[in-house]
């Protein structure tokens, strides 16, 4: 006889549950953001969104616990990238993983 326990995470913001390793598991980020890591971060936050299930928020894709490292990998790219939480969002709502992502403005 096996049963299978899910445990659901809360979504935290990132920095938080580092001092316990959880960061560790996270995808490194690049060390500049280039046109093709946003379209791969794009593509990461539409594909691994948040739904709603039986036992909590799990991703679309997959069914881990949301947020999977993939979604939260995108969301840090795109953050670096120069897009508001809300715009970020507004991806995500939109659900097309081949959206642009305008270049960040540059200073003169």
């Amino acid at each position: 006889m096996s049963s299978t326990v899910h445990r659901v995470r809360r979504a935290v913001p990132s920095g938080v549950g580092e001092a316990s390793g959880e960061g560790l598991r996270d995808i490194p980020l690049p060390p500049y953001v280039t046109g093709e890591d946003t379209q791969f971060a794009v593509r990461a936050v539409v594909v691994h969104a948040p739904r709603r299930w039986s036992g909590g928020v799990v991703c679309r894709n997959d069914a881990s616990p949301h947020p999977c490292r993939l979604h939260r990998w995108g969301t840090r790219v795109l953050a670096l990238r120069g897009l508001r939480a809300a715009e970020i969002a507004a991806l995500i709502e939109r659900g097309d993983p081949t959206a642009v992502v305008p270049p960040p403005d540059r200073p003169a």
